[in-house]
């Protein structure tokens, strides 16, 4: 149990919501729109993910390890900034988080071969996407981060590529639907990640992790939380007005209080660490609630 419970937090699990919240939602707009719904390719879908995204967490440790940015990281803030300390801590070595990440993509990867198998190639093809992009997002030759384009990854991985594949797995097919109820999804879960870089500005400066905090500077960069923030909810007003989406999900729209209270965090506290954290919890918030009432819009919608 031990031993569980030391890879769990090595995993920093408490963040898989990351990948449950697209595939409950892609899921269940498949079966608003289509009535499919199958339990064990829904199972398997979640499995995979949560494998992927266990060794994207685990291998960005190991290179923010190698790149030194974590080994010199005071401003951090547990547990949203920082990476998870259990190697500056001496918890895990370096090769043990590098053999769990290897071992989590295999398994993962191997899940998605199986429904790739059983369902098509386009499986393969999301799946595969994912894997470069969080490998090589603190991972050389790409290095994604460094060249300003991580928080673009990261949202199209926990947001467009994950709610489109767990709708594929259930009904076959693509639509409109799933796409654009992905873009609040991946907003959010870029701004996690955008709001989480601005107490590791120091460190990731100092090493040249040039991701887009660091190359506008904490102050400048308040602007693009704020921006990607409200376009969260001008994506939700835009995929309803347009008949795209189920009117049900502007129940989402309940979060903005919560995410204006994160932005006026930020544009205060851009640059005090500690003062800045109520901005990390209400982002993740933020991501998490309006996951699930989208997700409960669609469901809703069938319903009723």
């Amino acid at each position: 149990m031990k031993s569980i419970l030391l890879w769990i937090g090595a995993a920093r699990a408490p963040f898989f919501t990351a990948s449950i919240i697209p595939v409950l939602l892609g899921s269940a707009i498949a079966w608003a729109q289509t009535g499919n719904f199958g339990w064990g390719f829904f199972w398997l879908t979640l499995l995979g993910g949560l494998f992927l995204h266990a060794g994207a967490n685990l291998i960005n440790d190991y290179f923010d390890h190698r790149n030194k940015s974590d080994e010199i990281n005071t401003e951090f803030v547990r547990p949203f900034t920082g990476g998870s300390r259990f190697i500056q801590n001496k918890i895990l070595s370096p090769g043990q988080v590098l053999f769990a990440a290897v071992t989590c993509f295999v398994l993962g990867s191997g899940i998605g071969l199986f429904l790739s198998y059983k369902l098509g190639w386009v499986i393969l093809a999301l799946g595969a996407t994912g894997v470069f992009s969080s490998v090589f997002y603190t991972g050389q030759p790409f290095y994604l981060a460094k060249r300003g384009i991580g928080e673009f990854f990261v949202g199209l991985n926990f947001g467009v590529l994950m709610t489109l594949g767990a709708y594929y797995v259930q009904a076959r097919s693509f639509s409109w639907a799933a796409l654009l109820a992905s873009f609040p999804v991946a907003l959010l879960i870029a701004a996690v990640l955008y709001i989480n870089q601005f107490q590791d500005y120091q460190a990731d400066k100092q090493v040249g992790k040039t991701h887009l905090v660091v190359r506008l500077g904490r102050k400048k960069a308040t602007i693009g939380y704020v921006v990607i923030m409200l376009a969260t909810y001008l994506s939700i007003l835009a995929g309803v007005i347009s008949k795209i989406l189920t009117p049900w999900t502007l129940l989402a729209l309940l979060t903005l209080p919560m995410a204006m209270k994160g932005i006026m965090v930020a544009r205060a506290n851009y640059d005090k660490s500690k003062e800045l954290t109520p901005a990390n919890v209400a982002t993740v918030l933020v991501h998490l609630l309006t996951g699930i009432l989208l997700t409960g819009g669609y469901i809703i919608s069938k319903l009723v």
